[in-house]
């Protein structure tokens, strides 16, 4: 595996997930800095994606394995804020997240993750490529956690958009996976 400062960044985040999870999980009303620690490590975590996004293309620092770890560190980081939030939602003062949103985002990662796995089984190689819509998912569905770690009161237009896009993305990838079996 090709050590870029990219890829280390990328290991890094994928690092941090578990320290996320545990703040999380061991949150309560009388532990609320523990919330700020966590949207710390969410925030170091989003901002270190843009960053080594950035390094790697400026750089020529692109990697397969790159390629690989990039999108799975945020979708390890997103599956486990979603789930956690929602486990430890009882204990949020203000807001909670719906159990549809859940469902949305992780049914969307598991059509993903699925296709591509079934893909590389039957073709061997991958080409899925990321698109202004799934970005426009991994956004929105980061500002949903933000939103939730900050405990804003927010529309829940904010949630309908996070679904909506959870979903169309889903449609998208399913589409272009089809086109890749053939």
């Amino acid at each position: 595996m090709p050590m870029t400062v990219a890829n280390i960044i990328t290991i890094f985040r994928i690092l941090t997930i578990p320290f996320f999870i545990a703040t999380i999980l061991y949150y309560t009303q009388e532990t609320d800095y523990l919330r700020y620690v966590a949207l710390g490590i969410f925030l170091f975590s989003s901002v270190s994606d843009a960053v080594d996004g950035y390094i790697a293309r400026k750089h020529g620092q692109m990697t397969d394995i790159g390629a690989v770890l990039d999108p799975l560190a945020d979708k390890l980081l997103l599956i486990s804020a979603f789930i956690c939030l929602y486990k430890v939602g009882v204990n949020f003062p203000v807001v909670r997240f719906p159990l549809w949103l859940i469902v949305a985002v992780l049914s969307r990662d598991i059509i993903v993750l699925g296709g591509i796995l079934v893909i590389h089984i039957l073709r061997g190689k991958v080409k899925m490529k990321t698109t202004f819509l799934g970005k426009a998912t991994t956004f929105f569905q980061m500002i949903c956690v933000l939103l939730m770690l900050l405990q804003w009161i927010i529309s829940p237009l904010v949630w309908y958009i996070t679904a909506f896009l959870s979903i169309i993305s889903a449609v998208d990838y399913l589409r272009r996976g089809m086109t890749q079996l053939g």
